[in-house]
């Protein structure tokens, strides 16, 4: 989901690329546009004092503090059609963006008419932490430990524990190196699902 909005590289039927951000509406990591946004941020400004999640301002920054403290879940308007005028352009992807907390609500209430609140918690409140994390941990452990097969201008690696529970996204160095690829697995023994 995020490959194909961040990255492109493919060509999808708009149906689909809809279908795929609901579905990543699920991660509750704001909107599609935001996170795109803060994503190529990020790439712009990897490891300056511009890069929204810069593990150079500490583990705990780049972990979760950019989160709760950080402006990059709140991007304005300006911003957005600065870093994402091709998601801004769709109507549908910015009310997508408006409103991506209403498909997370949607899920908890269907789970809960089907199976209580110990589906909801199941279902929504830990699969939410464990994906939280799991993402965070490729802002925050890639850029610290791991292996690194190209010079790249900032400090991502390759670290494997992080893309099997990412099912792809630890391999981070390869990223950095081409970011414009939606593959982040270059190698045979590079698992990458996505």
């Amino acid at each position: 989901y995020h490959r194909l909005l961040t990255h492109g590289g493919f060509k999808t039927p708009k149906p689909v690329e809809y279908f795929l951000t609901v579905c990543g509406m699920l991660g509750l990591q704001s909107g599609a546009i935001t996170w795109v946004t803060t994503h190529r941020i990020h790439h712009a400004f990897t490891e300056t004092e511009n890069d929204p999640h810069s593990p150079r301002g500490g583990t705990f920054w780049s972990h979760v503090g950019w989160i709760f403290f950080g402006n990059a879940q709140n991007q304005t308007e300006a911003t957005m059609r600065k870093y994402a005028p091709d998601l801004m352009k769709d109507p549908v992807h910015v009310f997508l963006n408006k409103y991506y907390w209403a498909v997370p609500i949607g899920a908890g209430l269907i789970l809960f008419a089907i199976g209580g609140w110990s589906m909801v918690l199941w279902g929504i409140f830990l699969r939410q932490v464990i994906g939280w994390h799991s993402t965070w941990l490729v802002n925050s452990a890639t850029h610290l430990w791991g292996t690194r097969r190209f010079e790249t201008r900032d400090d991502s690696r390759n670290n494997g524990l992080i893309a099997a529970l990412t099912f792809g996204e630890g391999w981070h160095n390869n990223h950095h190196a081409h970011p414009r690829s939606a593959k982040h697995g270059l190698a045979w023994y590079e698992f990458d699902p996505n």
